[in-house]
């Protein structure tokens, strides 16, 4: 990875991704930054891609709303096409790719943008890290990405457990993302969380951080 890369990885947020025995966790702050300055403090993160599935998004915004939009988009065709909704394998290598060639054109604004998915198919529930490179792992347990990464890891280390429940890990969640938000500069102002379960994906909460002067 090259330096310019390497730099724009560390960047800007905090997304933690969580394997629980009934469902996937998926969280994120909602500050999205310029430099020093914070230009929204209610930023979506976590979004939903269909009914079983949901994404995290951190990098390069533009980058990431197109892609988003492409991998809604051909979702949609896929199921038209073949009568059923692809498998979280499918739906995983489809977004690797989209990443692989979005890296690799020749830009005057490099297109750094990693996802976390996760998702549920007839063999259950599924967690994967997709890099700006896009180098796709497969996680059993759990995974963070952002400039608050770290702070959030010492979270998930420390309190992960095998067999965790959804509820669990939705309190996981939240320590993890409250810890970078103390510590972290980019990341701040609110968390968002989804939940994939047997009812689908949806986002359970979220919680608003700003600070009014009075």
């Amino acid at each position: 990875m090259n330096e310019n890369i390497e730099k724009s990885v560390k960047k800007g947020t905090t997304t933690v991704g969580i394997a629980c025995k009934d469902g996937i966790v998926l969280a994120a702050d909602k500050r999205a930054s310029a430099g020093y300055l914070v230009a929204n403090n209610k930023t979506d993160k976590v979004h939903k891609l269909n009914d079983d599935s949901a994404i995290t998004m951190a990098g390069l915004v533009s980058d990431a709303q197109l892609i988003l939009k492409l991998s809604k988009a051909e979702l949609r065709l896929k199921t038209i096409r073949n009568a059923k909704k692809p498998s979280m394998k499918e739906t995983a290598n489809m977004l690797a790719n989209i990443f692989y060639q979005n890296i690799r054109k020749p830009s005057m604004v490099p297109g750094i943008v990693s996802f976390l998915l996760g998702g549920r198919d007839v063999h259950g529930y599924h967690l994967y890290d997709i890099g700006v490179d896009g180098s796709l792992s497969k996680m059993d347990e759990y995974v963070s990405t952002g400039s608050g990464s770290p702070i959030a890891y010492g979270v998930l280390e420390t309190l992960y457990k095998k067999d965790l429940s959804v509820a669990e890990g939705v309190v996981m969640a939240k320590k993890a993302i409250s810890s970078a938000i103390q510590r972290d500069m980019p990341t701040g102002d609110g968390i968002d969380i989804f939940t994939i379960t047997e009812k689908g994906a949806h986002k359970i909460e979220t919680q608003h951080l700003v600070k009014k002067i009075e």
